[in-house]
């Protein structure tokens, strides 16, 4: 090979090791060489060493950091996502992702840091650590909001900040979900189902004899799923997937010895009521837990969407009727510490939901007066429009589909009220697509929504990304690597 084709081969494979999660001393393994000799027809051909590799690294991460750090100077706003998380060596992280509308109306979410703490995470802790991010990107007059779960430090360091606390809207769902149904008349279904699943997947043996029993009734082979209270939606995957297979598991139990407590028709009955509950449920927190479309201002149309499912029927018999007033009280109890007026912003400036359905008819005209207020004492100037891509998830979308009464708006003029009489967009079409389309015609209404569509409700998605990288065979990573190995990660999948 020639040295530019060996530069070019050796940058590549630098990226890959980032973009891709393998462990550095991939270079090393005698199949990949082999493989590049054959690929190349050079017999004496010698992968780059694990010193050339980081060196490479460390260049990417450098180049990657300095068009992250154009994108941040150039937006207006910026909204950040946060939480801390364990490493298999039982070291602390604390992981920050920014998001912001650029001048093209596109959404950009990329990770900030990955950075190893060291201290307890009490509020003045966690609330020095976020500032100390702010400041290292130069964005501390740029941040508007900051999304964390509700844990109590982050809630209280949230408190001490100079910005707007957003709980992540997916966490309260999952927390409503875990409590209400821990005391409820699902209990010994679901305590014996969860026995059941744990029989399978403790046993290997009773796993092949399940998939055999699948087989033979002509079903997919496929594990129980176990639930965990802190796993989004795992308590329906558990459930569904336990119905889906029950005649298969009960012909496996019947041929083993077992002092099981099996289900009767009617705690079945039961799991199968409690698992159409649950299904808007799912699709409500797959929703909220999205980075790469507008997610602040579908969270009050969804948990509004899911205060209707929870309506109680004719056909409901009484623990339903119960579960559900339990769950929209507990649901409702928990919006109240939101954000709501920020939320009510966002959702006012997302074109597809602008008619407030969500919110009650008495308290929309103060959420135009906010709109107002801040119009008056805005100094933003207008926006060039420019074509965006399109959102996803718009089967998600149909959920939000809300219907209450409407009432007429006073006569008024100016942007805000050719704003309020235009009409609602569909589900399925991306708020910034409209907003690209109308900025010029709305000049600082734009630049608001703008600022408060950024906002995002997430806070784990980058955790999971860590978890790839911090391995057991890689749990003496340095911590300065460990950042930059994630954030090119993250930064790398999105080019």
């Amino acid at each position: 090979m020639s040295k530019a084709t060996t530069e070019k081969l050796t940058n590549s494979i630098a990226k890959w090791v980032a973009a891709d999660c393998r462990p550095i001393s991939i270079v090393e393994d005698e199949g990949l060489k082999e493989a590049f000799q054959i690929a190349s027809s050079d017999p004496n051909f010698q992968l780059p060493s694990r010193t050339t590799v980081m060196k490479r690294i460390h260049q990417l991460y450098g180049d990657e950091r300095t068009a992250k750090e154009e994108v941040l100077a150039g937006a207006c706003h910026v909204a950040l996502t946060g939480d801390h998380w364990t490493s298999v060596s039982n070291k602390n992280y604390l992981g920050v992702t920014a998001h912001l509308i650029d001048s093209e109306w596109k959404l950009k979410s990329f990770a900030l840091t990955v950075s190893k703490t060291v201290t307890r995470h009490y509020a003045d802790a966690c609330a020095e650590q976020f500032n100390a991010v702010t400041k290292e990107w130069e964005i501390e007059n740029k941040v508007t909001t900051i999304g964390t779960d509700s844990a109590r430090n982050m809630v209280a360091a949230a408190r001490q900040l100079p910005f707007e606390h957003i709980p992540c809207a997916a966490h309260m769902l999952q927390r409503t979900i875990t409590v209400c149904l821990e005391d409820s008349s699902f209990d010994t279904a679901l305590a014996k189902c969860r026995k059941i699943v744990g029989h399978f997947k403790h046993s290997p043996a009773s796993t092949e004899e399940l998939h055999q029993q699948q087989t033979a009734l002509g079903q997919a082979r496929e594990p129980l799923v176990q639930d965990v209270s802190t796993r989004w939606n795992s308590t329906l995957s558990m459930i569904s997937r336990y119905l889906r297979n029950q005649e298969a598991v009960n012909a496996t139990l019947a041929q083993q010895k077992h002092n099981l407590a099996t289900l009767t028709n009617l705690e079945c009955d039961k799991l199968q009521k409690l698992e159409v509950v649950l299904e808007p449920c799912r699709y409500v927190n797959e929703l909220l837990g999205g980075e790469s479309y507008v997610s602040c201002s579908v969270v009050l149309p969804a948990l509004c969407h899911l205060n209707r499912v929870m309506d109680p029927t004719d056909e409901d018999p009484g623990y339903m009727i119960k579960f559900k007033a339990n769950f929209s009280k507990d649901l409702d109890t928990r919006k109240a510490t939101i954000n709501n007026r920020w939320l009510k912003v966002a959702t006012a400036l997302d074109p597809r939901f602008k008619d407030l359905k969500s919110i009650h008819k008495n308290e929309r005209d103060e959420v135009w007066t906010w709109i107002e207020e801040m119009l008056r004492g805005s100094e933003a100037g207008p926006a060039a429009p420019q074509p965006t891509e399109d959102e996803p998830a718009a089967k998600k979308s149909l959920l939000l589909l809300c219907s209450s009464d409407s009432d007429s708006d006073k006569e008024e003029q100016g942007p805000l009220a050719h704003y309020k009489a235009e009409p609602c967009i569909g589900m399925r079409e991306c708020p910034l697509e409209w907003w690209a389309a109308h900025a010029g015609a709305y000049g600082q209404l734009s630049s608001l929504a703008r600022k408060y569509l950024a906002t995002s409700v997430p806070s784990e998605r980058l955790f999971s990304l860590a978890g790839n990288i911090i391995q057991k065979k890689r749990a003496a990573l340095h911590s300065d690597n460990v950042n930059k190995l994630v954030c090119l990660s993250n930064w790398l999948k999105k080019t």
